[in-house]
């Protein structure tokens, strides 16, 4: 199992649901100001903002690298797909990469993203994604949690420095009368406005510091294409 299943499986014991929900309504009203026919979700997870959006009227595609995630997603009749974002096809009048997404990749893999994500985009087209801010992540997700039902006992374990964050998932599931243990490490990486600010492929034409989970823990990036 990679870091990625391990993290789907837990996802519903990291208490997640209001601030994601809060996201998708973030990501609809600024789409609202965009002529936004096509759409391709990248990291969809379940397909929770794809439903939104294909009820606004929306062609929706996602791709995700967790196939627990893509399998989901199928299952509901959407159209997912698990593959990386330089093999996606088609193009796009927005491509959305919600909950962090971008602060999963180190700063070479994030460019060379950026780059396959412009070549997505429809000339006019527009790019939003969220990452963490520095208190986000020191303030915020630095820390450990614990949360269990009765079949499930999850432990996380977050450790920030240098700017980056090593989270630790720890997850006893229960099996007749015996837990079965999973365990991992997902690494997540701060990125400096400045990154988004240089870019040969995107232009960076708004930034919004807002609060998810605490004061100013987020920043949403609004790009077209170069």
């Amino acid at each position: 199992m990679t870091n990625l299943d391990l993290y789907a499986k837990a996802e519903h014991l990291l208490g997640i649901e209001e601030a994601t929900e809060a996201l998708y309504d973030l990501y609809r009203s600024e789409l609202d100001e965009y002529k936004v026919k096509t759409l391709l979700d990248v990291g969809c997870g379940r397909g929770g903002f794809i439903k939104r959006m294909i009820s606004d009227g929306v062609e929706c595609k996602g791709i995700d690298l967790s196939p627990i995630m893509v399998d989901e997603c199928k299952t509901q009749g959407l159209d997912a797909k698990c593959i990386d974002a330089k093999d996606a096809s088609g193009k796009y009048d927005a491509i959305v990469c919600i909950f962090d997404v971008l602060n999963f990749m180190n700063k070479d893999s994030l460019l060379e993203f950026l780059d396959a994500i412009s070549n997505r985009l429809n000339d006019d087209g527009v790019f939003i994604a969220d990452i963490n801010t520095l208190y986000g992540f020191s303030d915020v997700a630095e820390g450990t949690m614990s949360s269990e039902n009765e079949n499930e006992f999850l432990v996380v374990d977050a450790q920030f420095t240098n700017d980056e964050l090593h989270t630790k998932f720890t997850l006893f599931e229960k099996n007749d009368s015996e837990y079965k243990k999973y365990q991992d490490t997902i690494v997540q990486y701060f990125h400096k406005i400045k990154t988004f600010q240089k870019l040969a492929s995107l232009k960076l034409i708004d930034k919004q510091i807002f609060s998810l989970y605490d004061t100013e823990d987020k920043t949403l990036l609004i790009f077209k294409k170069k």
